[in-house]
């Protein structure tokens, strides 16, 4: 019921930035809770950020915390993934996702998935 698309990725030097981006349709995502995870090769996806429906709260995956910033703009019914200090571990495919729970952190936990972004950090 809910489509969801990741934009802004690409290609950045270690220590550089980008700002991802999840453009929702179908229904307002004010509803929901939306999460960012990411898939590097080989690896399972992983859950990267998290933030309720209000903005209220965040939670972060200690690998990310400091240097990531998950954002929304309900309005818009846009959610945003701001990436700084980026370093070549942080290469993968990242997917935003919806869920009907306050702040999960947990792939199944999510009912809607975009079909990610790909970003890659070089050294």
């Amino acid at each position: 019921q809910v489509a969801l698309v990741e934009s802004g990725g690409g290609l950045v030097q270690a220590g550089g930035s980008l700002r991802l981006s999840c453009a929702a349709s179908g229904r307002t995502i004010s509803r929901y809770a939306m999460g960012w995870f990411r898939q590097a090769p080989g690896k399972e996806r992983e859950f990267v950020a998290a933030i309720s429906s209000s903005g209220a709260r965040t939670y972060y995956a200690d690998s990310v915390k400091g240097r990531f910033t998950i954002s929304r703009d309900n309005a818009k019914n846009t959610v945003y993934l701001q990436m700084n200090s980026l370093k070549p571990e942080d290469t993968a495919v990242y997917y935003c996702a919806a869920s009907e729970l306050l702040l999960p952190t947990s792939y199944g936990q999510y009912r809607y998935w975009g079909l990610g972004t790909q970003v890659t950090v070089s050294s």
